[in-house]
């Protein structure tokens, strides 16, 4: 079992920063790749972002390329979403997610193992 639990939500202005964190406990969190994903009201849960196990290769959906970041750092078994320039359109519940492998199907929900909670992120305008 892996557990996580993502931190950093909340409240921001357009146009602002914040950054998620995903915490992991359980198992060798280098074994696995993890992705982030998101949910808004009354819509489907969408890829936002995925990394490798070691880091090293990392893919973004189209809508946050060039906004949004993602990063682990393996010694303390986390995983960062860095979100810059943020609009309304990014209000959503952020999930972090973790599965063995790091390929195209990181794109998809369904093929994760384990999930956190969930944190809130909410951009007025």
């Amino acid at each position: 079992q892996v557990q996580l639990v993502e931190s950093g939500g909340g409240l921001v202005q357009a146009g602002g920063s914040l950054r998620l964190s995903c915490a992991a406990s359980g198992r060798t969190f280098s074994n696995y790749a993890m992705g982030w994903f998101r949910q808004a009201p009354g819509k489907e849960r969408e890829f936002v972002a995925a990394i490798s196990r070691s880091g090293d290769r990392t893919y973004s959906a189209d809508s946050v390329k060039g906004r949004f970041t993602i990063s682990r750092d393996n010694a303390k078994n986390t995983v960062y979403l860095q979100m810059n320039s943020l609009k309304p359109e990014d209000t959503a519940v952020y999930y972090c997610a973790a599965r063995r492998t790091y390929d195209s199907g990181s794109y998809f929900d369904q093929n994760y193992d384990y999930w956190g909670q969930g944190t809130q992120v909410t951009v007025s305008s």
